[in-house]
């Protein structure tokens, strides 16, 4: 059992010391513009790398070599550490949250839902608000690493169809995987920089160029202000489409684009799946939106584009509450909760290529019904698809709406009402942020909610992040006995 951990604690504490190297951040800003937070993020940090020590001096190996058992544990305990070092700011300030509270914000800041429970943001201390950007761009950037790296290797939710040299895990592809997180990290910074320079020459302040930034291509959506989005400018609002996107395409493909410059990358299926959607659904908001209302059409397209990429993508910005746009909008927004963005981005949601995969497998299935006797072959972007990976995304897909239901349940049981119990679990399994109905909608914030329910939605935010299996493969029998 010591050799299952060992290795496991040891990058535990190395994340650990991170944690406390990227506290320093918001130390500096404290420091700066003298909001009195300094000892909370002074003593996080020195606990947060206290911890890592600790860990690392007696947990590391002789040969650091990790199987597939000790992935499954290394994600889920990661994420989980993650979230509890990164919530004891929150817990020190002079104006502390509550522990439930503070996991809540923490989780929902490093798995990048943007749910939130703090509200008076406009005069919240510069220092926090920072922090809780940071979280999401940590969160983005693992997002991104898991997902390329480790969840093919798992063959986790038919994530095997993205499966690369540097998923294989064996130390032959270690140079691979370390040229890969390098460009990955590269093009993760070289976007916030190009979207908070975009940000500030639109009108924002530095301040707020740098934190929308971080939850803009990270799609993770807090922002510093209780209003969101919505006092910014049309230009603002464009800009943040614009990088939502790219935040919820696959970075590999970035990547190639870079080495080797090519338009190819448009001929991805993925890529032109979620553009064609986006284009549709928008498309059919607009129209809607246009003939029911007397708004100008700009206003219309600007806003029902940016909500309606702003959720597809699980950034979580509001610019206007969609919930007072009519009925047909509010059911409109809670289907297209589940879509999320591609595999390989920072996005969540069940992911573009499961909504491909499950119409490729339909039609074949017509086909077969049509020709009993045919072969047919279904492929993606011009592979076969194999039937483990077809079984392995229909799993995660029936999966993913049983825990929507045991989560919606379970919510139902503390006393919510069945449309914030329902899209409450919605938007934490798809990592999404608001929810609907005048508690958790675009307009309000999960504050009001009881203890139960916070600690119930954290956990549905990293099964979601997590993709689901990663964390229910640790609650089988079958893990420990192996």
């Amino acid at each position: 059992m010591l050799a299952l951990f060992q290795p496991v604690l040891f990058v535990c504490g190395m994340l650990a010391i991170s944690m406390a190297v990227f506290m320093l951040v918001p130390m500096l800003v404290s420091v700066a513009t003298n909001d009195h937070e300094l000892p909370a993020f002074l003593i996080a940090s020195a606990c947060s790398a206290g911890m890592g020590l600790l860990l690392l001096l007696f947990n590391r190996p002789r040969h650091f070599n990790l199987n597939a058992r000790q992935l499954y544990l290394l994600t889920s305990l990661t994420w989980l550490m993650l979230s509890f070092f990164s919530a004891l700011p929150l817990t020190l300030t002079d104006h502390p949250l509550s522990l439930t509270d503070a996991v809540f914000e923490a989780v929902s800041g490093i798995t990048t839902t943007g749910s939130t429970v703090m509200s008076n943001l406009d005069h919240t201390p510069p220092s926090l608000l920072l922090w809780r950007s940071m979280l999401q761009w940590i969160g983005g950037i693992g997002v991104i690493g898991m997902a390329v790296s480790i969840l093919p290797f798992l063959r986790v939710g038919g994530m095997r169809l993205f499966q690369t040299e540097s998923s294989d895990w064996s130390e032959k592809s270690m140079p691979r995987f370390q040229h890969l997180a390098r460009a990955l990290v590269l093009v993760y910074i070289g976007m916030t920089v190009l979207c908070a320079l975009a940000y500030w020459f639109a009108g924002m302040t530095g301040f707020d160029a740098i934190n929308h930034a971080l939850t803009t291509v990270s799609t993770g959506g807090y922002a510093t202000s209780d209003a969101s989005m919505g006092r910014f400018n049309d230009a603002i609002l464009w800009i943040a489409v614009v990088f939502m996107m790219l935040g919820g395409m696959p970075f590999t493909l970035f990547i190639r684009m870079l080495s080797r410059p090519s338009w190819r990358i448009l001929q991805d299926d993925q890529i032109r799946g979620f553009v064609w959607i986006i284009v549709g659904l928008v498309t059919v908001l607009f129209l809607q939106q246009w003939l029911t209302t007397d708004r100008a059409p700009f206003e219309i397209l600007t806003q029902a584009a940016f909500n309606i990429v702003s959720v597809i993508t699980t950034t979580g910005f509001a610019s206007a509450d969609y919930t007072l746009w009519g009925s047909f909008s509010m059911a409109l927004f809670f289907f297209v909760t589940f879509i999320g963005g591609c595999s390989g981005s920072t996005s969540g949601g069940m992911k573009i290529f499961r909504f491909q995969l499950s119409w490729l497998f339909l039609r074949d299935q017509m086909r077969k019904l049509v020709h009993p006797r045919g072969y047919f072959v279904v492929r993606y972007n011009g592979k076969a698809v194999t039937d483990d990976i077809m079984v392995s995304a229909v799993a995660f897909s029936f999966l993913f709406f049983l825990v929507l239901t045991i989560t919606t349940l379970a919510l139902a049981l503390t006393g919510l009402d069945v449309l914030t119990s329902l899209t409450g679990a919605a938007t934490a399994l798809t990592n999404v942020g608001p929810g609907l109905g005048d508690i958790i909608g675009p307009a309000g914030n999960f504050a009001s909610l009881p203890d139960s329910a916070k600690w119930i939605l954290s956990l549905a935010m990293i099964l979601g992040r997590l993709e689901l299996l990663t964390l229910m493969v640790l609650l089988s029998p079958v893990f420990w006995r192996g």
